[in-house]
């Protein structure tokens, strides 16, 4: 008869919060949060309130796009070495900082434009910081996966998250009140001050170890059987074609070498783990309006129990998976997302009642942050140290692609079936997800199990 899996007991379980890697992720957290409105719904605001004609405005939506294809950089991120900051803070660290002295550069130069009339330089600065806030993701989730071991993961993610909700904060109320009580100018310097958080967290943390470039393609078979093959042609050729077969081959031909046919189930899986709350995401705020809650009303809730509840859940989530590990708790979240979306059926239902409101807000947010932290464990574990930037930047973009294609087509549900019809069957896409947690959580080689205290 097996033995049975070892367990934490909570008092180490929880110990693992005061580990330097896990609150190292708070302050990057941070970093990594703040950047992201101010390129949306703050510059949004900014843009309106000078007088920009909406339709000019929906345009700079599309800066977006840029965060769902940054795995088509992430492995310069990953093999590129960067003149002097390499060699001087190592891979992630520097890649860190060149990304958030962009995200430094465009908040200034934002600060110092008005809109009217330089819509096109607004733009470029924008750009600039959606690339380099991308960029950032990037090396802050390589730095992260390298820096401690799988089981710690969740709870590294977990502060990650209560950091980058720190960072919404800052970017959108703070920045608002900023603006409200000096100018715009001021709150977009004030935020390019901020960043000295993510950067000061860098010069002060170590760079995590890991074998160097060279010494990774010359382990890499397809590198050295081009090696051998090129013989003869000129150095800079053959070093250019090694580079490209190791940074743009081998993490993908690693993963399915690793994993064989359960690779392609376990790309379904991460397609499908958050479609069900992706896919509803889009018409959960005309939900609040047309059931005749206030802006003040929607504001205060997801504000106050919203932020709470997802702080919350990452913490529960990382202290469940240090105890009990990733298998039974990929099952738990999967379950939580799709139970906690009929909450919203619900409300429809049961019309304007801000208590069921507050409950659904409450439901939503708690299993999105578990959820969420136990996800991004199991993505981590799932990618090898070799190829950590290019290989999490493709699960995290597969993650939520699917679902916000879907969540495109929401308004057309809800006009043919109405709100409770369409929260029904976007729980109900949530199904192929616990099937698959269910699977994936009884094989011993896709899901790490606690290690004992």
């Amino acid at each position: 008869m097996p033995s049975p899996t070892p367990q934490r007991s909570w008092l180490a379980a929880l110990a693992i919060y005061c580990r330097a890697p896990v609150i190292t992720m708070l302050f990057l957290g941070f970093s990594a949060g703040l950047p992201f409105l101010l390129v949306f719904s703050t510059l949004s605001a900014w843009l309106r309130s000078d007088g920009v004609e909406v339709a000019a405005i929906g345009f700079f939506a599309w800066i977006g796009m840029l965060y769902s294809i940054k795995f088509f950089w992430a492995p310069v991120v990953d093999r590129l070495a960067l003149p002097l900051l390499t060699r001087a803070f190592g891979q992630r660290r520097g890649w860190m900082l060149l990304a958030q002295a962009m995200i430094v550069a465009g908040l200034v130069g934002l600060a110092g434009v008005s809109p009217v009339g330089n819509l096109g330089l607004v733009a470029l600065f924008a750009l600039l910081i959606a690339f380099g806030s991308a960029t950032q993701d990037i090396a802050i989730d390589a730095y992260r996966i390298e820096s401690a071991d799988d089981h710690v993961q969740a709870a590294m993610a977990s502060t990650y998250i209560i950091g980058y909700r720190g960072g919404l904060l800052a970017a959108g109320a703070g920045a608002l009140y900023i603006a409200a009580s000096a100018s715009w100018d001021v709150a977009y310097l004030s935020m390019a001050a901020l960043m000295s958080i993510g950067m000061l967290t860098v010069l002060v943390r170590p760079e995590p170890k890991r074998a160097s470039l060279s010494i990774q393609l010359i382990h890499e078979p397809k590198v050295r059987a081009f090696i051998r093959a090129s013989r003869g042609k000129p150095k800079i050729l053959r070093r250019l074609g090694a580079w490209s077969i190791g940074a743009l081959v081998c993490p993908f031909t690693d993963f399915f070498t690793r994993y064989g046919v359960k690779a392609v189930w376990i790309l379904v899986f991460i397609a499908v783990f958050r479609i069900s709350d992706l896919a509803m995401a889009s018409m959960a705020n005309p939900l609040y309006i047309d059931l005749g809650f206030s802006l003040a009303e929607i504001a205060n809730v997801t504000n106050i129990f919203g932020i709470a509840m997802s702080i919350t859940g990452g913490i529960l989530g990382g202290l469940f998976v240090a105890r009990y590990g990733i298998g039974p708790l990929l099952i738990f979240g999967a379950g939580m997302v799709m139970v906690t979306n009929l909450l919203f059926a619900v409300l429809a239902v049961v019309g304007n009642q801000l208590p069921m409101l507050v409950v659904t807000i409450i439901g939503d947010n708690l299993a999105n942050g578990l959820a969420s932290a136990v996800f991004i464990a199991f993505l981590s574990s799932l990618t090898s140290r070799a190829y950590t930037a290019t290989q999490y930047a493709l699960f995290s973009s597969l993650m939520t692609l699917p679902g916000k294609f879907l969540s495109g087509f929401g308004g057309l549900v809800v006009t043919a079936q109405g709100y409770p019809s369409f929260f029904v069957i976007a729980t109900l896409l949530g199904l192929p997800a616990i099937i698959l947690a269910i699977w994936i959580s009884r094989d011993k080689q896709l899901v790490p199990t606690p290690k004992p205290a």
